[in-house]
């Protein structure tokens, strides 16, 4: 076959672009199967051949009653384990764990375990949000070889993804109810169990839902997002503030520290990638916030493809209001009477740092759930290669307002024996607010010294 020189460029351009990922948008033809062979997210609509997996029937906003508070019933409270996976009998079940995962019940023998229960795939989100996101898929492209986004709405720019980093994008722009105000703790126990809690109050907007949003100039601005910490007293008072960007390479994440001691606002440049995470005691970066945030830049993405795994979902016994902060953390990691883990479909994307670049995790291996684009396990490895530090999510539907989100996020140290839990709620005086609004003039340097007061 005679090819043109005309047509062997384009082919050549076609590829290169391809190739250096400034390309992502799909076919209408193709975009056209969410909501019939694929969900409106972009998940598989059927369960697997054996029925384990189930087809996806999104919870109803009535699926449980909700408490003066905001926390939510189980609608699953009824429901036993299927059985549950102990280091006596893990290896049967290898195969459907991630390596992290195996190496707990080799690191704990004596005291992980996984409750495995009936799967159910009910996470869903607003018509509006699902319509967005079908719009994205014939719009939203790659710029700045990848790290950045143009013609983006609302969440989920890449529902067909066919390249890790593409899923990658999807994990971080997810919608968790576009805005939301909460208070939560963290914890960060030694070896023996013994640990002391930090109280946070959070504010977190998406651009689409300030007051004085502008559709037609949208701006670089992902989202803004305001912590306070408001105990214990040595930290009390301190305020992070950040500015996310879409394009984190043309525009770098804004971060600035309000120090109480001190009565000043700075300038907080260490606030992404490897930099130390707020109160954390050294046990995750801040890049381990929300299981992955932040740019993509400094990492290769590869899209291994699908696997069936057992994750932590329907958490709804785990973020119980019944329950005390001690009956959840305990010596060496949580609480796992209180986990549910159900078998679902996983993207898993392989991170590989970067030649040149520095970063105190040289390799990631990424399992995000299919129905709602989360991160649901994050392996971490060292500069040796040997595995260092494991994440697990355990996801929650909110129902109520149709929010896929998590109840509680862990980062377990294989080499220390300690490990951060992040987002317990049960003991305090409201669960998460979602709807709440702001102006940008909330979101400034200048709004952290009156937020600061102690």
């Amino acid at each position: 076959m005679k090819i043109t020189k005309s047509l062997f460029h384009a082919s050549v351009l076609g590829l290169s672009l391809l190739a250096t990922g400034v390309m992502a948008a799909v076919p209408a033809a193709e975009a056209d199967k969410l909501g019939k062979s694929l969900t409106p997210m972009g998940a598989e609509m059927a369960g697997n051949a054996d029925g384990s997996i189930p087809a996806w029937k999104p919870l109803p906003k009535n699926a449980g009653s909700v408490d003066s508070k905001g926390f939510l019933s189980n609608p699953y409270a009824s429901e036993q384990p299927l059985f549950t996976i102990t280091a006596k009998d893990v290896d049967k079940y290898k195969d459907k764990l991630a390596p992290g995962q195996y190496a707990m019940f080799k690191r704990y023998p004596d005291t992980f375990k996984m409750p495995v229960y009936p799967s159910h795939r009910g996470a869903t989100v607003p018509d509006d949000v699902f319509a967005a996101i079908k719009k994205n898929a014939t719009t939203t492209n790659l710029v700045s070889g990848g790290n950045g986004l143009e013609n983006f709405d609302t969440a989920v720019p890449f529902p067909i993804p066919k390249t890790g980093v593409e899923v990658i994008w999807n994990h971080i722009t997810r919608y968790r109810g576009g805005s939301v105000t909460r208070l939560v703790t963290q914890a960060t126990p030694q070896p023996n169990g013994s640990y002391s809690l930090v109280y946070f109050q959070d504010q977190f907007v998406f651009r689409d839902k300030m007051k004085d949003y502008d559709p037609a100039n949208p701006g670089n601005i992902l989202f803004y997002f305001k912590q306070k910490v408001t105990a214990p007293a040595r930290l009390a008072g301190g305020v992070l503030l950040v500015h996310e960007t879409l394009d984190q390479v043309k525009e770098p994440r804004s971060a600035w520290v309000y120090n109480a001691g001190q009565r000043r606002v700075r300038r907080a440049p260490q606030v992404s990638y490897d930099g130390p995470g707020t109160a954390a005691d050294g046990l995750r970066t801040s890049d381990n916030l929300d299981m992955f945030n932040g740019a993509p830049d400094r990492y290769d993405w590869k899209l291994e493809g699908k696997k069936e795994m057992y994750i932590a979902s329907d958490s709804y016994k785990l973020d119980d209001p019944k329950l005390k902060y001690a009956d959840i953390i305990k010596a060496g990691h949580i609480n796992q009477d209180l986990a549910r883990y159900e078998l679902r479909r996983v993207w898993h994307v392989v991170a590989t740092l970067k030649e040149g670049q520095r970063h105190i995790y040289a390799k990631r291996d990424f399992y995000i759930d299919e129905d709602t684009w989360q991160a649901a396990v994050i392996d971490h490895y060292d500069g040796r290669g040997q595995l260092w530090r494991v994440a697990e999510a355990h996801a929650e539907n909110y129902y109520d307002k149709q929010v896929p989100w998590y109840a509680l996020e862990t980062l377990y140290d294989l080499q220390s024996g300690r490990y951060l839990a992040l987002g317990m709620k049960n003991e305090e005086k409201q669960a998460y607010d979602f709807g709440f609004t702001a102006t940008t003039s909330d979101f400034t340097p200048a709004a952290l010294r009156q937020d600061g007061v102690r």
